[in-house]
């Protein structure tokens, strides 16, 4: 019985196509990490009623941190501060290089 690879039955260009898209989900994921610890002073400035004190309350804070998360997951996929494409064209430019050199044997 002969075992064949997904990698072997799908074309070149699909499975290229395939690897960017998990790059940029990659990098959008890491941006929105970032900018989520960026965000994160900001939801524990006041609570929800505008005042000063800070809340015992778990469920706030939780509430809070789905809330930044979402916030900074959706930033990224908009665009973000262009972290993720950054990300993406270096990582594409390096591979690309890479591939130059093993085709040209340098």
């Amino acid at each position: 019985m002969k075992i064949i690879s997904d990698i072997s039955s799908q074309p070149e260009a699909a499975l290229e196509a395939q690897k960017q898209a998990k790059l940029v989900d990659a990098a959008q994921q890491f941006e929105a990490t970032m900018l989520q610890e960026l965000l994160k002073p900001m939801q524990h400035g006041q609570d929800s009623w505008g005042g000063d004190e800070k809340s015992n309350d778990t469920t706030f804070d939780t509430m809070s941190s789905f809330g930044t998360e979402t916030m900074a997951k959706s930033i990224s996929k908009g665009g973000g501060f262009g972290i993720a494409r950054k990300v993406v064209s270096q990582i594409t430019s390096e591979h690309q290089q890479k591939s130059e050199k093993k085709t040209s044997g340098y």
